[in-house]
């Protein structure tokens, strides 16, 4: 038994048992529990991408009630609400949760999450936006109650750039090139186009944009069609559920270099795998571990799958986007162990959660105790900084699964920093009477 999460909070807990005693009499909680709500979607047209997350995510909390009873002591009480990738219906799961007290909520949807950054800090409630949403959120200043960790859509659209470079001989030798940027036309494949642009312009290549209707991603031959014609020197992809593998087979069908052709880090094995030997060579930003070769992993499997207590398939734990869920989740479980660990209370709020989210810090240590050495980067938040815009690497698929195809690649930190204030600054000033941070600070500098 790991009991990491189980003992993080002891000593405070301790510390703080004489005054709770006073009141335990009169102030019995009726659930001693902390309640997580996944926004999830299962079905649909997104649900390819969609299922496997919510099953990564749902197992690791789950992992946590059976394997450690909890975070410090606490069950948590984790909750699926149905979105269909849909904002609005997003939106109303984030209604229908709220007055139940949410710790968190994690919409997975940038749609959804846009519509969520105003109601955030009205209604005291943290949005982890991991790697999604508005990129320009990852400024702690502005947006004291939204994190986007480990990276931005911004960073990953410069991450892109700067392999692509690297392939070029330097980022300046892009100028003169043909770059295609095939997407979503929704907030989220939208959300990288300013930063694209302006990055055009500087270095001087050649951005053609084939948008996707959200209504009709399963038909791309038009945008395909277009792509064989322009003759892009590369193709960048924002896609997710189903867009993912009709882009890459119709990129197939076409004959269009895999080599040439990077994503940002959404496709999984079978957006791939679906394509058949042509899908060779097609490469994606990652962050984190593939495969189950960790023991959280196997104590999932122990725990959960075996026991038959998980919708997972057990050869699917380890795929790249289960592995995606389990950290999210993972995030989740440590800004309610900070959380705990900086008020001295076992049953956390909202708002104590925003403050452990705030005092994130994955170190290769602590990632060694929660059994998943090796699986991330280091990862340190803090009060002005709610991302990391921490380095990635590409992966390539092999024929039959990723391997690891780069070292890390720094964001364009020069290029994509200054842009990013600049959103935050546009941001607050668009929004009338956008609040100024009055939240107090705990994490160290």
């Amino acid at each position: 038994m790991s009991g990491t999460y189980k003992t993080l909070a002891l000593t405070a807990v301790l510390a703080a048992t004489t005054a709770l005693s006073a009141f335990a009499p009169t102030q019995a909680r009726a659930e001693d529990e902390i309640y997580v709500p996944l926004f999830t979607y299962r079905t649909g047209p997104f649900s390819g991408s969609g299922i496997p997350i919510a099953n990564g995510m749902h197992d690791y909390l789950r992992l946590l009630n059976e394997r450690d009873g909890g975070i410090g002591g606490v069950k948590l009480r984790v909750e699926e609400c149905e979105t269909g990738y849909d904002a609005k219906k997003g939106v109303e799961c984030y209604e229908a949760v709220k007055g139940k007290g949410p710790v968190v909520v994690n919409p997975w949807s940038t749609g959804t999450t846009l519509s969520l950054i105003p109601k955030a800090g009205v209604d005291k409630v943290p949005v982890l936006s991991m790697a999604y949403g508005l990129s320009a959120s990852a400024d702690g200043q502005t947006f004291p109650w939204i994190f986007n960790p480990p990276n931005t859509y911004w960073d990953g659209a410069s991450m892109i750039l700067s392999y692509i470079g690297s392939q070029e001989g330097g980022l300046e030798k892009l100028k003169g090139k043909k770059i295609g940027y095939i997407y979503l036309d929704a907030g989220f494949g939208k959300e990288p186009i300013p930063l694209l642009e302006s990055l055009s312009k500087e270095i001087g290549f050649d951005l053609k944009l084939y948008p996707v209707p959200a209504d009709n991603i399963q038909n791309q031959s038009s945008q395909w069609l277009s792509v064989r014609r322009d003759k892009p020197d590369y193709m960048v992809l924002f896609g997710w559920g189903a867009l993912n593998p009709t882009a890459v087979k119709e990129a197939v069908k076409i004959n269009y270099p895999m080599d040439k052709f990077v994503s940002i880090w959404w496709p999984g094995e079978d957006d791939v795998r679906s394509a058949g030997p042509g899908a060779k060579g097609f490469k994606t930003l990652n962050w984190h571990g593939v495969g189950a070769n960790f023991p959280a992993l196997d104590d999932i499997k122990k725990h959960l799958v075996d026991a038959g207590k998980s919708k997972t398939d057990k050869n699917k734990v380890g795929d790249v986007l289960y592995n995606r869920g389990v950290y999210n989740s993972l995030l989740i479980a440590e800004g309610i162990a900070n959380a705990q660990k900086i008020t001295g209370k076992k049953v956390v709020t909202g708002e104590d959660v925003r403050r452990g989210l705030e005092a994130i810090n994955i170190t290769p240590e602590r990632l060694k105790e929660l059994g998943l050495e090796g699986f991330a980067e280091p990862l340190k938040l803090s009060c002005t900084d709610h991302n990391g815009h921490k380095a990635t690497f590409l992966q390539e698929w092999d024929g039959e699964k990723w391997v690891r195809a780069t070292d890390l690649v720094e964001p364009l930190h020069d290029r994509v920093e200054p842009l990013l204030k600049a959103a935050a600054k546009e941001y607050a000033e668009k929004n009338s009477g956008w609040p100024k941070r009055t939240e107090a600070c705990d994490a160290p500098a």
